[in-house]
C-alpha cells in the first residue's frame, strides 16, 4: 500500500501486479513506467516486469490492519479482471472488500466485458466502486458493460480523454472523472470536450471531477476549469452509513 497523488483517492493497494495493452488508452501507461522504475531499485513485488500479471495474497490482509477510514485505489499497478487474474483470487479480493465497510475501495478496469461476465459472481457492497476507463469514442461500450453489473457505485475514469465523448448515456452513472494525458508525448486534450463532459454531467446530475489538464507539465498545466476546480465525488459518508 502507498499513499497517493492521485487527486481523486487517499492511497492504492495493489493485490495484482503487472497488465497488458488492449486500447489507445494504454500507449504511455503509467503503471508500466513506474513498474520499470520499481524493479530498478529492487523492489520484489515488481521483480518480473509489467507484462506478466501476478497475484500477491500476502497483501490481503492488509487492509484489516487500517486503523481510520480510508478512500483506496484498488491495483493502481495493474488491472483486476485481466483475463490472467483468476476468478477465484478476484473473489477474494472482493472478499477483503465486503469485510472492511469501513473504507471505499474504487476498482478501476478497461476490462469491462469479463466484468460484465462475472459480477453477477461478486458480492457487490456499497462500499466499492466501480468504473471503467473511455479514452475514446473507440471504446464506448465499457460504459455499457458497466451499466449492467450489480456495483452499487459506478464511475467513469475519462482519462486519458483522447477524443470527444458527446451524448454520453450517463444512466446509473454515479460519477465521471475527466483528465488529459501528461509524459514527455501527451496528446493533446480539447479543452471544449471537458466543457462538453462537464456540462452532460451538470444536466445528468451526476459528480464531475476534472483530474488535470494534462501536457509535458501537469503540475504547470493544474486542473482549473471554468475559474475553479470541479471535486465532486459521491457521497462518501452516505454509502459507509448504508454498507
Amino acid at each position: 500500500m502507498a499513499n497517493s497523488s492521485i487527486e481523486w483517492t487517499e492511497m492504492t493497494w495493489n493485490p495484482t501486479t503487472g497488465c497488458t495493452k488492449i486500447s489507445a488508452g494504454c500507449k504511455f501507461c503509467y503503471a508500466e513506467i513506474m513498474t520499470r522504475r520499481l524493479k530498478a531499485m529492487g523492489q520484489e513485488k515488481y521483480q518480473y516486469g509489467f507484462k506478466i500479471v501476478k497475484t500477491h495474497p500476502e497483501t490481503l490482509d492488509i487492509p484489516y490492519t487500517w486503523k481510520h477510514p480510508k478512500i483506496v485505489f484498488v491495483n493502481s499497478m495493474s488491472d483486476l479482471f485481466h483475463q490472467d487474474v483468476p476468478l477465484e483470487y478476484i473473489k477474494q479480493v472482493f472478499k477483503v472488500m465486503n469485510e472492511n465497510p469501513q473504507h471505499v475501495f474504487q476498482v478501476l478496469t478497461k476490462r469491462a466485458e469479463r466484468l460484465f461476465k462475472v459480477h453477477k459472481e461478486l458480492h457487490w457492497t456499497h462500499n466499492i466502486w466501480m468504473g471503467v476507463s473511455v479514452e475514446d469514442i473507440r471504446v464506448i461500450e465499457r460504459i455499457d458493460f458497466l451499466r449492467k453489473t450489480r456495483a452499487k457505485v459506478k464511475f467513469l475514469s475519462l482519462e486519458p480523454l483522447i477524443g470527444e465523448l458527446s451524448n454520453l448515456n450517463l444512466k446509473k452513472i454515479d460519477w465521471v472523472i475527466v483528465g488529459g494525458e501528461s509524459g514527455h508525448k501527451p496528446r493533446p486534450m480539447n479543452p471544449d470536450w471537458v466543457l462538453d463532459i462537464q456540462d452532460q454531467c451538470e444536466k445528468a446530475k451526476v459528480a464531475f471531477f476534472f483530474k488535470q489538464w494534462g501536457g509535458k507539465n501537469k503540475k504547470a498545466a493544474g486542473r482549473i476549469l471554468n475559474g475553479r476546480t470541479y471535486d465532486e465525488m459521491p457521497d462518501v459518508h452516505e454509502l459507509i452509513r448504508n454498507s
